[in-house]
């Protein structure tokens, strides 16, 4: 889909689902998010989703890799001006219906991907693109695909079918809650689209709100919009969710270059030996191939997240294999380890200055920073 059409990601955002919706009885409600664009001005807008679960969410209990989302349906959704500031209102006169094959609106199967029709919007310089949507499901029990991470961007959420609703009257901020297509695209001709495949550190979990100051966003500004930038980091992500072979890999699937950053939590949570985690991404990489042969698959070493004991050794031994004898089908090796690492011996660590917090050790917006000044750096010399 990415591939096959002529748009590309309009933001660096990710909008991958790692949770879904569970609720007693069914219910409407109305979901307003604020994104920042790549680009401004007058746009033709387009949107695509897929009604599954990308990543497994802890060990799986509440939602689990290609988990297919449930019957629900759309009964609205606007694109508009969403203004300077990302207040839950919307400018006047500013929304333009997002229609589904000339419907305003649209049932969802379980699993299902579809587009919407295009849309156009005039989005001054500065402004956030406001995308308001009100699903409605058709039963009790699991619903809708969405991230549960601690919000990256604003987005606000009301009970009831208020998508024309310009101002915030009854909406809340959300916390939690990102509800968005899986794909916001725009039409654009890029010299090539990238997809970043990856956990929470690609999502930029723990960043800064509306400030897309992790590392994925800032390659993006750096690379400038010649270049498609797709992010799909889903937190929680692991190797072995996208070896289900399930929707997240068709959407690893549709880049002309894809960068992997996969393996902290399949170390930690998953409790996976090297070995298998190798095997996994060797399996990820060759379905990449397979589907698109001629997509150069960039292979990061896994970032330091602090392991210690048996988890430390495993770290050590698969990035040791990724620098030395990488998986079949790996084009190049990006060593993000080396970017985020303290010096030897205890490289094992990030340094302490790129922690979320003294706890955490979620690469935070000076790490993104110094990630993406690396990464170009790299990366322009091996266009």
């Amino acid at each position: 889909m990415y591939s096959q059409s002529g748009f590309t990601s309009a933001t660096a955002l990710s909008a991958a689902a790692n949770y879904i919706m569970n609720s007693p009885e069914p219910f409407t409600h109305t979901y307003r998010t604020y994104v920042r664009l790549r680009e401004n001005g007058g746009l033709t807008l387009k949107f695509w989703h897929s009604n599954a679960v990308d990543s497994t969410w802890d060990l799986g209990a509440e939602s689990a890799a290609s988990e297919p989302g449930g019957e629900w349906s759309i009964e609205a959704a606007y694109v508009a001006d969403g203004g300077a500031v990302p207040d839950g209102t919307v400018v006047s006169g500013s929304q333009v219906p997002v229609t589904f094959g000339g419907e305003a609106s649209r049932n969802v199967a379980p699993g299902e991907q579809f587009w919407s029709d295009e849309a156009l919007l005039e989005l001054p310089e500065g402004h956030y693109l406001a995308f308001t949507w009100t699903l409605k499901t058709a039963a009790a029990g699991k619903s809708i695909p969405f991230n549960v991470e601690g919000m990256l961007v604003s987005g606000y959420d009301a009970p009831g079918n208020l998508a024309a609703q310009e101002t915030a009257e009854a909406f809340s901020e959300s916390d939690k809650l990102q509800v968005l297509p899986s794909f916001l695209g725009y039409k654009k001709d890029v010299t090539k689209k990238l997809v970043f495949l990856g956990d929470s550190i690609t999502q930029g979990v723990r960043t800064a709100k509306d400030e897309y100051s992790y590392w994925a966003a800032r390659i993006a500004e750096g690379l400038g919009t010649k270049y498609g930038l797709w992010n799909i980091g889903s937190g929680w992500g692991r190797a072995y969710d996208v070896a289900t072979d399930g929707a997240w890999l068709h959407k690893a699937q549709q880049g002309d270059e894809v960068l992997m950053v996969l393996g902290v939590n399949d170390l930690d949570i998953g409790n996976r030996s090297a070995e298998e985690l190798l095997n996994d991404l060797t399996h990820i990489i060759s379905a990449i191939k397979e589907v698109r042969p001629k997509t150069a698959v960039i292979l990061s070493t896994v970032p330091p997240f602090n392991f210690e004991g048996e988890r430390e050794a495993a770290w050590r031994t698969v990035n040791a294999a990724i620098l030395n004898s990488p998986p079949a089908g790996v084009d190049r090796v990006f060593d993000i380890a080396a970017v985020l690492s303290v010096p030897a011996p205890a490289d094992h660590r990030i340094k302490p200055e790129y922690m979320s917090d003294e706890f955490d050790p979620h690469p935070n917006g000076t790490a993104g920073k110094a990630v993406a000044e690396a990464f170009l750096a790299w990366y322009g010399k091996n266009v």
